[in-house]
């Protein structure tokens, strides 16, 4: 019994230290270039938790990184995809429609922060590439590692034996993943991503800690809206 408090008392410190020491480093690197703080930041922060985690005996594949051995298993990827896709679909849309529904112009309007985070992308392939190298590293890996496997999986840990243990280890990371992205997209930016952060967690524990399928629909995403952007698609 005292084992499991003391793994359960670790699992929780373990969550708060790293996540704060994400926030404070992207705070530290704002001022410096607030444009790649955010990655940058998260990128150091999986560098130093992959250290920790060997430390402790722990491995990126019981958090969501697991072998796919033969061609089978990794094909079944593009389906499973699908159905993030579908269930990020179910958790987006219903806002954007009430909030259109109750005329709350803050939900259907495009912060300005979001268009001047990336830059001159428009026309600019150097810009292009960097934000799509930035897209599959930081973003579809970077943030599905931390926000869904690390914090999801040692939140388990942390809660296991409450009510609810599963709903609070989703909903807890989900709302620090909207968090992170208020503060270029503001109010609009904060739901919808926590929304979306929602609907990635639920399926990280349908598919029982497989991030494969998340990364891969995270991927293609973020790439659809930045060749959007550098092809002027939206004006």
């Amino acid at each position: 019994m005292e084992k499991q408090k003391s793994e359960k008392l670790i699992a929780f410190i373990e969550v708060i230290g790293f996540v704060a020491f994400a926030l404070i480093l992207k705070r530290g690197l704002d001022p410096v270039f607030w444009r790649f703080a955010g990655p940058v930041s998260l990128i150091i922060v999986l560098v130093i938790l992959t250290g920790y985690m060997r430390a402790r005996g722990l491995r990126w594949s019981e958090m969501g990184l697991r072998p796919l051995p033969g061609i089978k298993a990794k094909l079944m990827v593009i389906p499973q995809a699908f159905l993030v896709f579908l269930a990020f679909v179910a958790a987006v849309a219903p806002i954007l429609l009430i909030s259109e529904a109750l005329g709350l112009t803050f939900m259907t309007e495009i912060p300005a922060g979001v268009e001047e985070r990336w830059g001159d992308i428009a026309g600019s392939l150097p810009n292009y590439l960097l934000w799509m190298g930035i897209v599959w590293t930081a973003a579809a890996f970077g943030e599905e590692m931390f926000f869904r496997g690390f914090l999801i999986t040692r939140l388990q840990a942390a809660f296991k034996g409450l009510p609810m243990a599963n709903v609070l280890a989703v909903l807890l990371p989900a709302l620090l993943f909207g968090y992170g992205h208020m503060y270029y997209q503001g109010l609009r930016g904060l739901i919808v991503t926590g929304a979306i952060a929602l609907a990635f967690g639920t399926m990280f524990l349908v598919f029982k800690r497989n991030l494969w399928p998340i990364i891969l629909l995270h991927g293609i995403i973020d790439s659809l809206g930045m060749t959007s952007r550098y092809m002027n698609w939206d004006t």
